[in-house]
């Protein structure tokens, strides 16, 4: 079971993390399509879904006019925010159960899975020891996929107008 504070504090973190590295799509988008900062701003925020956000990305970088090297750089660290995606949304999309001293001691998710005969919905996991340490390891890891992505954005042809 974990303190619902300690929780809180990881989940708003990882929030915190999250939302900076997604706002830095901008400056990728902007050097995918090779437009100003601005009209990046515009693309970025006409998409409301991370999802919408990343398939953009991922297409841009597929096209032929995308090089090589941005192409492997940019759906790499796509894939890898995909990854950590699945984190964000399970503490975002979820209900904690509590136990009898007030800890946090389960989360619940809060989606359908239908099939012909049956419905399901909920899938209920603990929050233990392990499932911390999984929430640290993700947060650490969106932190790297941010620096990365600043890296390339300071070594891309866009740099001037992104800084």
């Amino acid at each position: 079971m974990a303190a619902m504070s300690d929780v809180l504090l990881l989940v708003g973190r990882l929030n915190y993390v999250w939302t900076n590295t997604e706002s830095l799509l901008i400056y990728v988008i902007a050097h995918l399509l090779k437009v100003e900062k601005e009209a990046a701003i515009v693309v970025f925020l006409t998409l409301n879904t991370t999802r919408a956000r990343i398939d953009l990305v991922e297409r841009l970088a597929k096209l032929r006019s995308t090089s090589a090297s941005d192409r492997k750089a940019v759906l790499g660290t796509m894939a890898r925010l995909k990854k950590e995606a699945k984190m964000r949304n399970k503490y975002n999309h979820c209900i904690y159960a509590f136990d009898e001293h007030g800890d946090i001691s389960s989360t619940q998710l809060m989606r359908l899975v239908e099939d012909d005969k049956h419905l399901r919905y909920g899938k209920v996991e603990p929050v233990d020891a392990a499932e911390i340490q999984l929430l640290e390891a993700s947060i650490a890891e969106i932190v790297e996929i941010s620096k990365d992505i600043w890296v390339f954005i300071k070594a891309s042809d866009y740099v001037s107008d992104a800084l």
